[in-house]
């Protein structure tokens, strides 16, 4: 495992660059294939405001998938991250248009952990909603 970034040069409090992601529906249509995750409230907007969604939404592990890639795209290597969790808390909308929807994730250091460990803490927004609650990135540094 090898990281771009040094134990040493890590300070509590630290922000990870901001990064903003687009979600399009063709994006959902090939996660539903990768994930075998084909559930209607991901691609089809008259069943997802059937069910009182406000429109299609971003399958919950998409969302995650993004909001990690923050950790992992700061760190340079996804081996190190050793722990990733989250709650999720409302759904990500996406709209069929040219804007799709987006996800907002910012990240700080939360906490230096023994044996070159850092305990990362992300946010992660859609439309100035919290979408991910409790989102927490262990990663090892070299």
């Amino acid at each position: 495992m090898s990281t771009t970034v040094n134990w040493d040069d890590v300070e509590v409090g630290a922000e990870l660059p901001s990064q903003t992601f687009a979600v399009f529906r063709a994006d959902l249509v090939r996660y539903a294939g990768a994930s075998g995750d084909f559930n209607p409230i991901h691609w089809n907007e008259r069943f997802a405001r059937s069910v009182g969604l406000p429109n299609v939404i971003a399958h919950g592990m998409f969302t995650m998938a993004e909001a990690g890639r923050v950790v992992t795209d700061w760190v340079g290597d996804p081996g190190a991250v050793l722990e990733y969790g989250v709650r999720f808390t409302r759904p990500v909308p996406v709209p069929d248009d040219d804007d799709g929807g987006q996800i907002v994730v910012t990240g700080r250091i939360a906490d230096k952990l023994d044996g070159r460990r850092v305990r990362v803490d992300l946010t992660a927004t859609s439309g100035g909603v919290t979408v991910l609650a409790r989102s927490q990135a262990v990663v090892q540094l070299s």
